[in-house]
């Protein structure tokens, strides 16, 4: 009978252990609705982009030369290879080409001249010795494209 019981009582616990149970009842009623808000993400404007960054750069040669999305933050380390310096506040002269990194991806037109607005590179230590960076993109400004004038 011992035999039999060493046998059975595992395929017993298995068997009532596997049945689907709802913890928590689904609710009617929503009791903070009020309370819920849809995040949307703030998006600069171009002259507070221009005001709040170190250094900003029009050209159309930018690059993508590599990107890390596996474990923590997502890094994009973007090239310029030329362009026109319209603001610095840090370095004099600024050699090209350079890179810069983002936290997200940048989509920038092929055909058309952006502005890239820069900050001083916080973090990020040993990415920068290695790649040779010192900017990293503003966080909350967008891709602006350059309006030809007439």
């Amino acid at each position: 009978m011992k035999g039999k019981l060493i046998y059975f009582l595992p395929l017993a616990f298995m068997v009532f252990s596997c049945e689907d149970k709802k913890l928590q009842q689904e609710h009617k009623i929503d009791l903070f609705a009020d309370r819920r808000e849809v995040g949307r993400a703030y998006v600069m404007k171009p002259q507070e982009c221009f005001d709040g960054s170190d250094m900003v750069v029009s050209s159309s040669n930018i690059k993508l030369i590599d990107q890390s999305s596996g474990r923590g933050k997502p890094i994009f380390i973007y090239r310029v290879q030329s362009g026109k310096l319209l603001k610095t506040t840090r370095d004099s002269i600024v050699i090209f080409p350079f890179q810069f990194l983002a936290n997200k991806e940048l989509r920038f037109r092929k055909d058309s001249t952006a502005y890239i607005y820069l900050k001083k590179l916080n973090g990020y230590r040993f990415i920068a010795k290695e790649m040779g960076l010192k900017y990293q993109w503003l966080k909350a400004a967008p891709v602006y494209s350059v309006k030809k004038e007439n």
